[in-house]
């Protein structure tokens, strides 16, 4: 499953591990991904979802009828 959440659209970001002597080397800072499943009325079906943390507050906030329409009008695969 890639780090991506279809609600925020959060991705991975890249930077350096620094040491104390400074010594840099790549690394890479994920979103906390959680696979979460809603029911949606208005399909009268259970959606699955891949979302942050963010997003999950984002759903319970907004409601999930008004978020699944805007993941629709944007193209995303539900």
């Amino acid at each position: 499953m890639a780090a991506y959440c279809q609600v925020t659209e959060k991705r991975p970001q890249f930077g350096n591990n620094v040491s104390h002597a400074q010594n840099k080397t790549k690394r890479r800072f994920t979103p906390n991904i959680q696979k979460k499943t809603y029911y949606v009325p208005s399909m009268k079906r259970n959606v699955t979802l891949n979302l942050s943390t963010r997003g999950i507050k984002v759903i319970d906030a907004r409601g999930i009828e008004k978020v699944v329409g805007e993941l629709i009008a944007r193209g995303e695969k539900i």
